[in-house]
């Protein structure tokens, strides 16, 4: 079984009223596998150096293979003093690897009294959960300080507190040592006329693409036609839209004579309002494993920029991202705004990433004249002799097409 010991004095029937709310809650295995103890009451009148005593009574009597004491911060409010608590720490611990027991200390500690308090000495694992304010809401993370003996991914993980209970998006990064794989020489279509001749042939797999634009230049519409042609030669796809309403982009995906229940296709969808990035990057590694896809659009990478909170983190971040995907054979393009819009020649172009893509290619919207008339030009491909002239865009019913 598993012991439970609470030192705030909280009843069972409290307890099981806020867990219920859970997926997780199992009403049968808290009549059994786990058993609730509540010690605070008679630690408060005995001290604090009986808790090793009535640990080792109920070690005894139950065998447990896992006992949680929360909280053990509490116990510093009765301890004497703090070398009286240490006692008691040492004794426990003692105690613990005496009968092979495996123990969670729970508490609220400050940063300060990670560095005094002597359950941190002694623990083979400190795990600890953040939470930290941005703006006006406050963002969950978290991190592991100490495992004795393991190995583990430092820095801050995303958490969240679901129905399925607490959930952990381990933080993206790359491996030290580059993983090898390689480097496939097949051109995969644009899905848009007079892309692929322009980029010699298309893009090559496993490439990253960067597709910037105004507002209403057409990154929407390339990006879907380039995700429904890799359906069409049954290749799955995965397009992410952060800004674009699920309803608006399943009307668009219609229009192109696809039905949006398509199961190659997948329209993942995360609100750019409480965006976590790596809750994202978890759900598209996800679709990619279980369903083999093969092509993705990101939509649009400035409300990456904007979750991140921190251009190295975000730069850490799409560069690890696109080392995913090329290891993977995954062919991706990454939408983003343009600085300037408007203007037809000497556009900004301020990508999170550039340097680390292969491919750049931006639409530029000409207002100057009495009719709105929309270019596109190829700014870089890696290892293509691309067409480096501007070229009319056009965009009807079926899409774009490149004059």
């Amino acid at each position: 079984p598993i012991l439970y010991l609470t030192t705030l004095s909280e009843p069972l029937a409290k307890v099981v009223k806020y867990l219920q709310r859970y997926d997780f809650f199992d009403e049968n295995r808290m009549a059994g596998d786990i058993i609730y103890d509540e010690v605070g009451t008679e630690l408060a009148e005995e001290g604090v150096s009986a808790l090793v005593t009535k640990v080792r009574d109920r070690i005894k009597a139950l065998s447990p293979k896992i006992i949680v004491i929360d909280s053990f911060k509490a116990l510093h409010d009765i301890a004497p003093s703090l070398a009286a608590m240490r006692r008691v720490v040492h004794d426990l611990a003692g105690l613990l690897t005496a009968y092979d027991t495996t123990a969670f200390l729970v508490g609220e500690y400050a940063e300060q009294q990670m560095a005094t308090h002597p359950e941190f000495v002694v623990a083979d694992g400190i795990v600890e959960m953040v939470r930290q304010e941005s703006g006006m809401r406050d963002d969950r993370f978290f991190r592991v300080r100490k495992l004795r003996g393991s190995g583990y991914r430092e820095g801050l993980h995303a958490l969240q507190l679901t129905s399925a209970g607490v959930e952990i998006y381990r933080r993206l990064v790359t491996p030290r040592d580059p993983p090898a794989y390689s480097i496939s020489r097949e051109r995969l279509s644009t899905g848009v006329t007079g892309l692929d001749k322009m980029l010699d042939g298309g893009f090559w797999r496993g490439s990253t693409t960067l597709l910037g634009g105004p507002t209403g230049s057409g990154k929407t519409t390339i990006g879907l036609q380039f995700i429904l042609d890799g359906i069409r030669r049954g290749e799955p796809g995965v397009y992410v839209h952060l800004e674009e309403n699920p309803t608006q982009l399943a009307y668009l995906v219609r229009g192109f004579g696809m039905d949006p229940a398509e199961p190659d296709l997948h329209l993942l969808y995360h609100s750019p309002v409480e965006l976590q990035i790596d809750s994202l990057v978890d759900d598209m590694f996800r679709l990619i494993r279980s369903n083999g896809a093969k092509r993705i659009v990101v939509d649009a990478v400035g409300d990456l920029v904007t979750a991140a909170r921190d251009s190295q983190r975000m730069h850490d971040y799409l560069y690890a991202l696109s080392q995913h995907f090329a290891v993977n054979g995954v062919t991706a393009i990454f939408t983003f705004e343009t600085a300037r819009p408007g203007l037809t020649g000497g556009y900004a172009i301020d990508a999170p990433f550039s340097h680390l893509s292969d491919n750049i290619l931006l639409l530029e919207v000409d207002v100057e004249q009495a009719e709105s008339r929309r270019k596109l030009r190829v700014i870089k491909t890696r290892g293509s002799a691309h067409d480096p002239r501007v070229r009319e865009v056009e965009i009807s019913g079926d899409g774009v097409q490149i004059r």
